[in-house]
């Protein structure tokens, strides 16, 4: 940790948040595709996406629950300045002394989210809503959200994604992004929808290309 990290002032704070794991790598999708990001993964998830990849994220109460400011400094140890906070479902908790600390540390603060939650807590720099059909989404999260991005499983996705397009600001990103283990019969569909339908835009997991967390 430099000087100047070990400098930084971090809001004292008696909150602590379930998180299953914490890591700097580069962001693999959506519109902050590529860049360095250090990911917080908080525990807690409700909404049962059969296809999730983290399942073991969603018991709340099987991950440590660490300080804010621990967090804070534990990523304040790296050079990137860009902090995404996902899940789970990260707005189970309430976020705004995260986030504030993380904005006084001299972060972004984007989350992940599925919008369920009844509310939106944190300041956000960039909000990536991505709704499951597990659950359905508090409408609060539509004029919010900076980022669409639906995740393909089947054909039938692309009209549940057109749906929310037609909720959200008209300056908000659209993306379509297929499944893992159905990229080989989803992607080239959503190729050719966008194709046809250019206000979307494509996420690929480009981190499981390059087998980095």
């Amino acid at each position: 940790m430099t000087k100047e990290q070990n400098d930084i002032a971090i809001i004292p704070s008696n909150q602590s948040l379930p998180t299953m794991e914490a890591f700097y790598t580069l962001q693999g999708e959506g519109f902050h595709q590529g860049r360095a990001a250090y990911f917080i993964r908080l525990g807690g998830c409700d909404v049962g996406c059969h296809w999730c990849d983290v399942k073991e994220s969603w018991d709340i109460n099987a991950h440590p629950k660490l300080s804010i400011s621990q967090i804070v400094a534990e990523a304040s140890a790296y050079e990137g300045r860009l902090a995404v906070i996902t899940g789970g479902e990260p707005l189970m908790h309430n976020l705004d002394e995260l986030t504030e600390a993380l904005h006084q540390a001299g972060f972004e603060t984007n989350i992940e989210t599925s919008g369920v939650c009844e509310q939106v807590s944190g300041a956000w720099d960039w909000i990536c809503f991505s709704p499951k059909k597990f659950k359905s989404p508090n409408p609060d999260i539509y004029p919010k959200a900076h980022e669409l991005k639906v995740i393909i499983f089947n054909q039938s996705d692309f009209e549940w994604a057109e749906s929310f397009a037609s909720l959200v600001s008209s300056d908000c990103m659209l993306y379509l992004q297929p499944e893992w283990s159905r990229m080989e019969q989803m992607l080239p569909q959503i190729i050719e929808y966008i194709k046809n339908n250019p206000k979307w835009r494509i996420s690929l997991q480009v981190h499981k290309f390059m087998d980095i967390p």
